[in-house]
């Protein structure tokens, strides 16, 4: 056996953080898609919903960045949600101004919709943590995201 075989262990795998990190999400994930699911969203579009209701009126420069999502992405992301009636914005806001987005009523009572589900995705219970290791999970994974 090769010295780069050996290398990789169960052990070795296990002590992998990022590696670690991608196999939760993809347990969350699957979650989160189930809960998004009846109201026809994806991940991010939740965030962007989520993002607005939080903020209201910001542009799509400070929406792709809150959400980790590229500027030529997020324009596509906010006209299909402004195509079903979630988002609005000013049709021309003049020379030189941002356009401004804001949440509907129907973005508002879809957010309303999903939020028990998202809320009970993140309890310590449904992650299989105590409290104080959840907030420390969440801690750290700010601290990944602040540093990516």
């Amino acid at each position: 056996m090769r010295d780069d075989e050996q290398e990789w262990s169960e052990a070795a795998i296990a002590a992998l953080p990022a590696w670690t990190l991608v196999q939760a999400y993809h347990v969350i994930a699957r979650r989160f898609s189930a809960a998004f699911a009846d109201a026809g969203l994806g991940p991010t579009q939740f965030g962007v919903l989520a993002t607005l209701a939080a903020a209201p009126g910001l542009g799509q420069g400070e929406l792709a960045r809150r959400n980790l999502v590229s500027p030529q992405n997020i324009g596509e992301l906010i006209a299909s949600l402004e195509a079903r009636g979630l988002v609005e914005r000013p049709a021309n806001p003049g020379r030189g101004r941002r356009r401004s987005v804001h949440l509907t009523e129907t973005g508002r009572h879809t957010l309303r919709q999903i939020t028990p589900a998202i809320r009970k995705i993140n309890t310590p219970e449904s992650l299989g943590l105590s409290a104080t290791d959840a907030a420390e999970l969440n801690r750290l994974l700010h601290l990944v995201r602040a540093n990516a």
